[in-house]
């Protein structure tokens, strides 16, 4: 989280809302450890990594939803046997869950 304060706060100085993806469990081998998040902001500016690149677009696209109030703040996963999942890059065998939400100030 420390690596994306620093994005956070220009982001929100200049009027911008700002979505949170963090990883918040791994199943079997995953990409990035529990605790890795990763920023998204109403403009679709990225800061940090949830999955080191294989989901990554995926997540940005449920947290622009979230953004926009069409998707409820809440949990997302991926796996090696879910067909999004594998079509943008999760070939690890494990399965990763997104805690993704808006940032309340």
């Amino acid at each position: 989280m420390k690596e994306v304060l620093d994005d956070i706060e220009r982001w929100r100085a200049d009027g911008h809302r700002v979505a949170v993806a963090r990883v918040v469990g791994v199943e079997g081998s995953g990409p990035r450890d529990p605790g890795a998040t990763m920023v998204v902001n109403d403009t679709g500016e990225v800061a940090g990594s949830v999955s080191g690149g294989c989901v990554e677009g995926a997540v940005v696209e449920e947290a622009l939803a979230v953004l926009a109030g069409t998707h409820d703040r809440g949990v997302v996963s991926f796996g090696y046997s879910d067909d999004e999942a594998f079509a943008v890059g999760l070939t690890c065998g494990g399965t990763i869950h997104v805690f993704v939400e808006p940032l309340d100030w």
